[in-house]
């Protein structure tokens, strides 16, 4: 169970974010701050009086102490409770990927949405421990059967019927669907970009915005992300720290 701080100074913004919060069963406790100063005073406060706190669900633009510099200062405690950003803002997703947030909820918020960031920081403050071997997806090549791991799969390629794994050493067609793929392996930080694709986070090294055009790069191929899942992506991308250029 998570004990978290919600910060916002819209107090209409702040309710409703707490009461989204108060509503998800992995959650024990909110307690909210409508300003950065009084934020960082109760933070002082609860971890000082050896009080847990797991995570904070921060705006970035508040008058005074504004979100950004405040995680910067919480970034100094000696066992900083874990980042949320809930924000209007797009344009600072660079800072918080320098400030290795959990993640990056763009307003209004969905409770759909808010769900996943509560599931991505119950992984990163309570993480599980490893969990046996890599995946391996089995590939036959002409009466031999190659085993692919998971790991070295850079981007899967929808192709009718059969699935292509890219990976370094070449590519690889198996007789699966992408989303059979796509639910076999997303907690293992596969992304759906587009209908016909799914990439490893892990091998992402750039994330490009162009104007309303978002790309990756992963390995030498420059990968073009949809319009439908260009939000998505780069919310999810907030939790991996990456080259970023805009």
């Amino acid at each position: 169970m998570l004990r978290v701080l919600a910060v916002d100074d819209e107090v209409p913004a702040l309710e409703e974010l707490a009461y989204l919060l108060r509503q998800d069963e992995r959650i024990e406790h909110v307690t909210t701050a409508a300003d950065g100063v009084t934020a960082l005073q109760d933070m002082v406060q609860m971890i000082g009086g050896g009080e847990r706190l797991d995570g904070v669900f921060l705006d970035v633009r508040m008058p005074g102490l504004d979100g950004l510099d405040l995680a910067r200062l919480v970034s100094g405690f000696p066992s900083p409770p874990r980042l949320v950003f809930v924000t209007a803002h797009e344009e600072c997703a660079v800072q918080a990927f320098e400030l290795e947030a959990v993640d990056y909820l763009l307003k209004p918020v969905r409770a759909e949405r808010l769900a996943e960031a509560v599931r991505r920081l119950e992984a990163a403050a309570c993480p599980a421990p490893q969990q046996g071997q890599d995946d391996v997806i089995p590939v036959e090549l002409g009466g031999r059967t190659r085993f692919v791991p998971q790991q070295a799969v850079r981007f899967a390629e929808a192709k009718g019927d059969y699935v292509r794994l890219h990976t370094v050493d070449g590519s690889y067609l198996v007789r699966m669907s992408l989303a059979a793929l796509e639910r076999r392996w997303s907690e293992a930080g596969f992304l759906r970009i587009h209908r016909s694709t799914l990439v490893s986070a892990r091998h992402v090294s750039e994330l490009r915005f162009d104007g309303g055009r978002v790309t990756l790069t992963v390995g030498t191929e420059t990968l073009q992300v949809s319009r439908r899942h260009s939000r998505q992506v780069r919310e999810q991308l907030v939790r991996h720290p990456r080259n970023v250029i805009s």
